[in-house]
């Protein structure tokens, strides 16, 4: 019988580096950073201060979004889930590191417009830009479509709004249908 188990991380915190991006043999991207996030709490009447540092990886195209994005000192909100890996050193001795697999990230810090940054929709839009038609041929567009609503004589829409309702006035209402179902 399997179990449920839960394994989620969610911190706010400030990058303590720069990301440092790589890429697998495979050519997978691997972006690992620091993230410190801090605690404050009253212990005999003092106020006191804790910072915890915390390593993230994160991978493929995320890990390229936050090697752009982010710089040391950036506010940021990062969702992911723990984990743990060992290798054997060159020295020969044994080591172990838990870090935390970014799955969803937003930057806090705001841009120069004061807008914040959300990996997914960044990612969104990097996909339709493709898709998107040049920005003259749509300013083009809206400003016909402008024209012709200016130009339309209001009496010409009040005509087909009358229209409207009396075709709905003259319908006549459908008879029930009346089965012999018990139910």
């Amino acid at each position: 019988m399997a179990s449920r188990s839960w394994n989620r991380v969610e911190l706010i915190g400030n990058l303590t580096r720069d990301p440092e991006l790589r890429y697998t043999p495979n050519g997978a991207a691997v972006c690992t950073f620091g993230l410190a996030t801090n605690r404050t709490y009253v212990s005999e009447g003092e106020r006191k201060e804790e910072v915890d540092f915390h390593r993230l990886v994160a991978w493929n195209k995320l890990a390229e979004l936050c090697n752009q994005l982010l710089k040391k000192g950036h506010k940021v909100f990062i969702s992911g889930r723990l984990q743990t890996r060992s290798w054997e050193g060159a020295d020969g001795v044994q080591r172990q590191t838990t870090e935390i697999v970014v799955e969803d990230m937003i930057v806090l810090t705001p841009r120069a417009n004061g807008e914040m940054t959300v990996a997914a929709e960044v990612y969104a839009e990097g996909s339709k830009a493709a898709e998107k038609e040049p920005k003259a041929q749509k300013d083009d567009d809206q400003q016909e479509q402008a024209e012709a609503k200016d130009s339309a004589p209001k009496t010409e829409l009040k005509e087909k709004e009358n229209a409207q309702s009396e075709a709905k006035k003259e319908t006549p209402p459908q008879e029930e249908v009346k089965d012999d179902l018990p139910f």
